[in-house]
């Protein structure tokens, strides 16, 4: 089974967490099911950017975004060139590392 690192993050998960995922798990739910509450505030549905996460390793093994992704992606902040939205990402068969971003773009978040 493939595991995923989720690099420590200031409030969401101040110390990481390695966690183990089936393949065709979304990264989204694995961090969900992990106690990991990262934002997704279209319900996973690809209607907003609040799940974005930069893939720092194994990105190459992820399918690739599809149009409609990759369209909110050019709406997040801080995107590089490893940002995934965590609720269209499946994890395959090999391990990932996942950083969490500083911010995220939700208007309705108290979080900020």
């Amino acid at each position: 089974m493939p595991k995923v690192v989720f690099l420590p993050h200031a409030e969401i998960c101040p110390e990481g967490k390695v966690v183990e995922a089936e393949a065709g798990i979304s990264i989204c739910d694995l961090a969900l099911q992990n106690g990991i509450d990262i934002e997704h505030a279209c319900e996973k549905s690809c209607a907003c950017t609040t799940c974005h996460v930069h893939v720092r390793e194994g990105f190459e093994t992820l399918q690739e975004a599809d149009e409609l992704e990759e369209d909110y992606l050019d709406k997040a902040w801080g995107v590089d060139p490893d940002s995934r939205l965590s609720c269209q990402a499946l994890v395959a068969d090999a391990d990932l590392v996942v950083e969490l971003p500083k911010y995220t773009i939700n208007m309705v978040s108290e979080r900020h």
